[in-house]
């Protein structure tokens, strides 16, 4: 059976709560239930992580890389467009990455328009909301 993390950064806690407008009013707890029903019926087993703590993923993903994990589902949140350490810690790890963001980080802010840990994924899903994080997980249990 196939690990596969799911990493959520900063501010991802108040899911539901935090502008409802961009990030919809699902929880993360729903978004967990979501995930765990879609993963049963994949055959996937899966492993739920947020911070709020930039080095607590970077060390996070070196576990994972110790850890025998399949695959990881990363929305980093803030840290996706600040921060160098966890787009080292993403490469340094060699394990498969999906980044996943529920608003379209290209229709906001400019400086959400850069992706530090982009270009060290297998590749990035924007603007779906939850669906982004589903069809991230179809594409790691393959």
């Amino acid at each position: 059976m196939k690990t596969v993390a799911v990493i959520n950064g900063p501010n991802l806690d108040r899911l539901g709560r935090r502008e409802p407008e961009i990030y919809g009013s699902f929880s993360l707890d729903d978004l967990k239930s979501r995930l765990k029903s879609e993963a049963t019926g994949l055959g996937v087993s899966l492993q739920f992580y947020q911070s709020n703590h930039e080095g607590a993923l970077v060390d996070l993903f070196g576990q994972l890389a110790d850890g025998g994990i399949d695959g990881v589902i990363l929305n980093g949140a803030a840290y996706t467009h600040t921060s160098v350490a966890l787009r080292d810690a993403v490469s340094a790890s060699g394990l498969r990455v999906i980044e996943v963001h529920i608003s379209n980080i290209y229709g906001r802010e400019a400086f959400r328009k850069h992706s530090y840990t982009a270009p060290v994924c297998e590749g990035v899903i924007t603007g779906l909301g939850l669906n982004g994080y589903s069809c991230a997980l179809q594409h790691l249990a393959q």
